[in-house]
């Protein structure tokens, strides 16, 4: 066989693995990338469900805020009415 075939199967056998060897950090590159998407995607929804349970409590704070304070004031009332009534007041 001729010396320039040997050099043709040589660049040949070179351009052959390159492809592979790019195809191989491509492929990997693509599959990094996917599972970083679906962690950002659970994360995410991590974080949604999270600040919905935030608000959720939030909300029944201030409703027990509210109960609280009203049954403060009706403590308070109660308290003026016990006074008024009271024979041993001053």
């Amino acid at each position: 066989m001729a010396t320039w075939i040997w050099i043709v199967i040589a660049v040949a056998a070179v351009i052959v693995l390159a492809v592979i060897v790019f195809g191989g950090r491509r492929a990997k590159q693509r599959r990094v990338v996917g599972q970083k998407r679906e962690e950002a995607q659970t994360l995410r929804a991590e974080a949604e469900q999270r600040h919905r349970r935030a608000k959720e409590r939030e909300s029944l704070a201030q409703e027990l805020s509210e109960r609280a304070d009203a049954e403060r004031k009706e403590g308070d009332k109660a308290a003026a009415q016990a006074a008024r009534v009271d024979p041993d007041r001053d």
